[in-house]
């Protein structure tokens, strides 16, 4: 395999470190560096310079003196809209060179990541606005009372983001904390560090006062630990994986930190002999194997309806086999190396758990044949019943699980048997059926005759181990804001005289 070049690269600096108060900090001697590897390659691109408790506590002060004291949480909603605006426009002029470091350091196919850069752009934009739409309540009911209700900025989050899409989730999680006053610390994922530090640094380029967005690098059990364990802190947000979700907000918990958090998913793909079967297929190969696998929100349970499952499955595993794993910055490839080692080898290992469950290997389970990188072939198996393991637990890569089934009220109760709720897909052109899975399956979201598409302006999140809370206009609002009662007397009402 051959790496295809863009028609430039861009630099990346042999060391990354955090970034506090808008500029990267003195080095420390004696820290910990941690290599960044390109998962294509394997060639080692720089290192990571881990942040420690000091480092982190320093991150954190700035982010509470931008807030106490600084000009942003106290700036008129103009000016921090054209902030915003302008963040957004910067993003879009380096969307080549944020794609390329996403390919390059992440191995997500820029056939997807071009996507997901502008999004990161968008929602920036999307916030802003609604932002400058917020609007308090007053209340004269009370005969004799003004009662006005209006909404502050929280204060100082701590902001958690993953590997699997780092520039778009990690732009999420800035542009749903920000746009009302607060600040942050941004916590990525040490595997992943390349296009998120770049988009810290675009960030202030657009003219972010220093201190509302601060990055430190680390591993969980280092810098995260001392980021959801800072007392300056107010609110954590978290995307990634459920087992650390809880452990972050038992921690947050221990001084009545409010968390949100968006964990994993084990999502049913229903496939009903009432379908458009050529859609099905096209939405189920694109529902698991998008991004290389290596998303949450993944139709990773195909349910197919007995009458078609043959022929269905069939027509899935001989399209499976013809994708083509490759180089993520070549244009042609659909799926690209796992985001590192330790991580392929976690889903390589499912093949064995799969047949040792007595599921039938349909195709794939094997590293891909190629010199270098860490490819896995896209993989599915004929899982004998959903109790089986590879459907009940996240396995967050390129693998299908097949389960068929025979009524729609099975469906559902398949659906339904798992301690993940967050997203399901319907393919049905009876309406009925439709409406009956919306109603009753226990997911957070449920895409109807479609893959996956996100709309900003709807709420996103899961339901049981999946998650706590939203993403979306409403939901974040009431998590990074607060709401005040000011109570005004309209006719001064008597007061007792105690002591008189």
């Amino acid at each position: 395999m051959s790496v295809v070049a863009l028609p430039r690269g861009w630099p990346i600096a042999p060391r990354i470190q955090s970034i506090i108060d808008g500029v990267a900090p003195p080095l420390r001697a004696g820290g910990v560096d941690l290599p960044i590897v390109n998962p294509t390659t394997e060639e080692t691109l720089g290192v990571l310079r881990e942040a420690d408790a000091s480092e982190v506590d320093a991150a954190v002060t700035s982010a509470r003196r931008a807030f106490d004291s600084g000009p942003w949480s106290h700036m008129d909603i103009n000016a921090r809209k054209d902030i915003l605006y302008a963040i957004r426009d910067r993003v879009r002029a380096h969307a080549e060179e944020l794609a390329w470091l996403e390919c390059t350091g992440a191995g997500l196919p820029m056939l997807r990541v071009r996507d997901q850069v502008q999004r990161a752009a968008r929602v920036f934009e999307f916030f802003a606005e609604v932002a400058s739409t917020l609007h308090g309540e007053a209340y004269t009911q009370t005969r004799g009372w003004l009662t006005c209700v209006t909404r502050e900025p929280k204060g100082v989050a701590a902001l958690i983001a993953p590997w699997n899409a780092p520039l778009s989730l990690a732009a999420m999680r800035i542009a749903t904390c920000i746009p009302w006053g607060n600040t942050c610390v941004l916590k990525p994922s040490e595997y992943t560090p390349l296009s998120v530090r770049r988009l810290v640094e675009i960030l202030h380029e657009a003219g972010l006062p220093p201190g509302v967005v601060n990055l430190v690098n680390g591993r969980g059990n280092t810098t995260g630990a001392a980021l959801v364990d800072h007392p300056g802190i107010d609110l954590v947000g978290f995307t990634g994986g459920t087992a650390t979700g809880r452990a972050i907000m038992a921690a947050a918990a221990r001084r009545l930190v409010p968390t949100a958090l968006e964990l994993g998913g084990k999502s049913a793909n229903i496939v009903c002999e009432s379908a458009d079967l050529e859609r099905a297929l096209d939405g189920s190969l694109v529902g698991i194997f998008a991004n290389n696998g290596q998303q949450c929100l993944a139709g990773s349970r195909i349910l197919v309806q007995r009458p078609i499952a043959r022929q269905f499955i069939e027509r899935f595993v001989a399209r499976t086999r013809r994708i083509r794993i490759g180089d993520p910055l070549a244009l042609t490839t659909e799926i690209g190396p796992l985001a590192f080692e330790a991580h392929m080898q976690r889903v390589l290992d499912y093949t064995r758990i799969a047949q040792e469950d007595g599921a039938q290997l349909l195709t794939g389970g094997r590293r891909a044949a190629f010199d270098h990188g860490w490819f896995v072939e896209p993989t599915a198996v004929l899982a004998p019943s959903n109790d089986a393991r590879v459907c009940q637990e996240e396995i967050f890569g390129p693998f299908a699980s097949f389960i068929e089934f025979g009524s729609i009220d099975e469906a559902i109760a398949i659906a339904n048997r798992s301690k993940f709720g967050l997203a399901s897909y319907v393919w049905s052109n009876d309406l009925g059926t439709a409406m009956r899975c919306s109603r009753e399956i226990r997911a957070g979201t449920v895409w109807i005759n479609t893959p996956m598409m996100r709309e900003l302006r709807a709420p996103f999140g899961g339901y049981k181990e999946s998650g706590v809370g939203r993403d979306g206009p409403a939901a974040s609002v009431d998590f990074f804001t607060e709401q005040k009662a000011t109570i005004i007397p309209i006719d001064p009402p008597a007061i007792p005289r105690f002591g008189a």
